[in-house]
């Protein structure tokens, strides 16, 4: 064990969800993303000029509760509003529209595959609160200024537990609770626009206790969440090495150069002196709203997960077909699921590593998904007769995907010579001829350099313009080789 390997990593998570409604939180403003220009979504309220008053949007209590259900919990029955003060300039009425001590929920968990083994991440409380506005620094100007676009926008921020172990666990829980939350259909989850972003609290100690943390702010790729823990991971262990104290302090994070750096000292809950919203009534749900928005929800990641476990699919296949769930309406998981395991594991592969980049690079037509269906039960049958090669297979796949609809496949491999030789004396003969031909590359497999053999079977391929039997020719390649010892 290395000494630095002897430092315990704790993390948590806070990500805050813009929730996919028309308007803002509390205003009659458009919520939406992509905006060229400064400040043309923003009114009264969203300025917090005197009198104006907020008016809770009930689509944004509804995207909530499904959030609830999609974490493993439930809405509260009830609810309230509270005003979080401090004083930034894109924040114009000096406290943010936010819950305190009764959000919205309490309680659930996220479930992800890691290793093969399902990790649970506790989640202490999701909240509701209204976004700040942006502030912008011109390079190479001594002033700034002020966008309230974002002013209002309704998030939900959701807090783990401190639960997560390693980098690793931390990227694939923010993945699974991107899906959880596209699944539920809460957010639009474009991360370039910000409509998730993960504010990571790291800590490391070299006993039980936890130790001091420092919060790395607004991450928005899984990528940069997994190198920036890994990178705050050694330069607190670094100070503890060199008996130095860690603060509680909030970080940013430069992705171009890969470190952390200081933004400011961690305020407490008392800095910000929380205080009932006095304008804003506390949201009440009785027993039929709750059992509505529980019928409404889809099926989730979970569900999924677990038959796709019991195919023995690997995991990144698994959530390779996840995340392709979101894009086609769920068919290729309906697909998939309802097949064998061999079968699923052929096409699951298909769909993965060639489909998905087919159709992600291709802009000719693509076969539809029924099609496409039937074309991958044909393939799979074909390939465990091993009637066609894994190569041949791949040209198939994307020759097909491109026609306007499905031809009939026997003919079609049969026309364009894909079918695999598996006739046993033509093979012997080219397997000699190839033999004979490479005496040297023979001597080295003789003497044990066993991975020259696929210079030999290469040189089979090419004479059988790539239609042999690749298990085949290795056997015979090595029976053939054995005789002449």
């Amino acid at each position: 064990m290395t000494e630095e390997n002897e430092y315990k990593l704790t993390i948590g998570i806070e990500c805050h969800v813009q929730l996919k409604t028309k308007t803002k939180l509390f205003s009659g403003s458009l919520n939406q993303d992509d905006q060229s220009r400064p400040n043309v979504d923003v009114n009264h309220i969203d300025f917090g000029l005197p009198g104006a008053l907020p008016v809770l949007n009930k689509d944004a209590i509804k995207l909530a509760s499904r959030a609830a259900f999609a974490l493993n919990s439930q809405p509260q029955k009830f609810s309230k509003f509270d005003r979080k003060h401090y004083f930034y300039p894109d924040l114009p009425m000096g406290y943010q529209i936010s819950q305190y001590d009764q959000p919205i929920i309490l309680g659930g968990s996220v479930n992800f595959l890691s290793n093969d083994q399902i990790v649970k991440i506790g989640i202490t409380r999701a909240h509701l609160e209204s976004d700040a506005g942006k502030s912008i620094h011109p390079e190479g100007t001594d002033y700034s200024l002020v966008d309230l676009n974002r002013a209002g926008t309704p998030l939900l921020e959701i807090v783990s537990e401190p639960d997560i172990k390693s980098a690793l666990q931390a990227k694939q829980y923010a993945q699974t609770l991107y899906l959880l939350m596209r699944y539920a259909d809460v957010t639009v989850g474009n991360l370039f626009f910000g409509n998730m972003r993960f504010d990571v609290n790291v800590s490391v100690s070299k006993d039980e206790n936890l130790g001091k943390r420092a919060e790395i702010k607004n991450l928005n790729s899984f990528r940069s969440i997994e190198r920036a823990i890994n990178y705050e991971y050694k330069r607190q262990v670094e100070l503890l090495k060199n008996n130095q104290q860690v603060h509680q302090e909030t970080r940013g994070w430069d992705d171009n150069k890969g470190i952390t750096y200081l933004m400011r000292s961690k305020e407490n809950a008392d800095d910000y002196r929380y205080m009932p919203d006095p304008d804003l009534p506390p949201v009440i749900l009785d027993d039929m709203y709750i059992a509505n928005i529980k019928q409404s929800m889809p099926l989730l990641p979970d569900y999924w997960i677990d038959k796709l476990k019991k195919l023995n699919l690997d995991e990144s296949i698994i959530y390779s077909l996840l995340e392709d769930g979101l894009d086609n309406q769920f068919s290729n998981l309906q697909f998939i699921v309802t097949l064998d395991p061999q079968d699923a594991k052929l096409i699951s592969n298909y769909i993965v590593n060639i489909e998905m980049p087919e159709i992600k690079n291709s802009e000719a037509p693509i076969l539809s998904i029924d099609q496409r269906q039937q074309l991958y039960l044909k393939i799979s049958s074909l390939a465990r007769q091993n009637i066609i090669s894994s190569s041949n297979i791949k040209v198939l796949i994307k020759d097909i995907l491109k026609l306007d609809k499905l031809p009939d496949i026997d003919q079609y491999i049969a026309q364009n010579k894909l079918v695999q030789n598996s006739d046993l004396d033509q093979l012997n003969e080219v397997v000699k001829k190839v033999i004979l031909e490479n005496p040297k590359v023979v001597e080295d497999i003789k003497a044990g350099v066993q991975k020259a053999i696929g210079f030999l079977i290469g040189q089979i391929m090419k004479e059988t313009k790539g239609q042999a039997n690749p298990v085949l020719i290795n056997k015979l390649l090595n029976e053939q080789i054995k005789k002449e010892e």
